[in-house]
């Protein structure tokens, strides 16, 4: 942690009433705020500029009343053990240690091969991935022949940020898209107007109102599934941890 009186720089983090806040300057703010990093459960304090860091840090502690009781509401952190019980894509999962070739069977619980805590948790991960990129592949596909678009190379990561990117096809390489793994833990038709929204960027590079109209053509009004996601990110980015 950095002492109060230190020099702050950008990507410091500071502690205030035992919670660590990190110091962002971007140009673009008109003043300094804090916020909560939904995705981590963290506290963001930002300032136009790195003179005015020393400023978001006293206004932090000002609030340390408002940092504490926002991440008290923050989703605890959801280990994946033995008995957890979640829902993939919509269908509920349990997960189980039991002998034999981890696999995952629809309409059926999770079965896993016994090990030990890590190994459990890696092995149900990989098959969480595995799942999410199978069925948002296949929507994926699905899209793209509605849209009459070459299908794009499709990848899972774990960004922090967004729930999918796509990068339109150039003369040296054809296009890709990239979506969050964690969209799997959606419900999903929230999962499925995010690949909606990626193929789009097939045809739209930006969101203009060309891009909506063309999600909206493909999966209807896109705003309870966007809200859903702002609604419960803190959630599925707490699942694995």
């Amino acid at each position: 942690m950095i002492p109060f009186r230190a020099r702050h720089s950008h990507g410091d983090v500071v502690e205030i009433g035992g919670h660590p806040v990190r110091l962002t300057v971007n140009p673009r703010a008109t003043r300094v705020s804090i916020r909560l990093d939904r995705t981590n459960g963290g506290v963001i304090a930002t300032a136009p500029s790195a003179r005015k860091l020393s400023e978001a840090v006293a206004f932090a502690r000002e609030r340390t009343g408002w940092i504490a009781a926002r991440v008290a509401e923050q989703p605890r952190r959801m280990a994946l053990e033995p008995g957890m019980i979640f829902s993939l894509f919509g269908q509920t999962v349990v997960l189980e240690a039991k002998s034999g070739r981890a696999k995952l069977t629809p309409g059926d619980p999770m079965l896993l091969t016994s090990a030990d805590d890590a190994a459990f948790a890696v092995r149900a991960l990989r098959i969480v991935k595995a799942e999410a990129l199978r069925v948002l592949t296949e929507r994926t596909v699905h899209y793209c022949e509605r849209l009459g678009q070459p299908m794009p190379k499709v990848a899972v990561a774990d960004p922090r940020g967004r729930w999918g990117s796509c990068k339109q096809a150039s003369v040296r390489e054809p296009a890709s898209i990239r979506y969050s793994w964690r969209l799997a833990l959606a419900p999903f038709a929230v999962a499925d107007y995010v690949v909606a929204h990626e193929c789009a960027h097939l045809i739209e590079a930006n969101h203009g109102p060309k891009f909506w109209a063309l999600v909206r053509d493909l999966a209807g009004d896109h705003r309870p599934h966007r809200d859903w996601l702002k609604a419960h990110s803190g959630e599925l980015h707490a699942f694995g941890r």
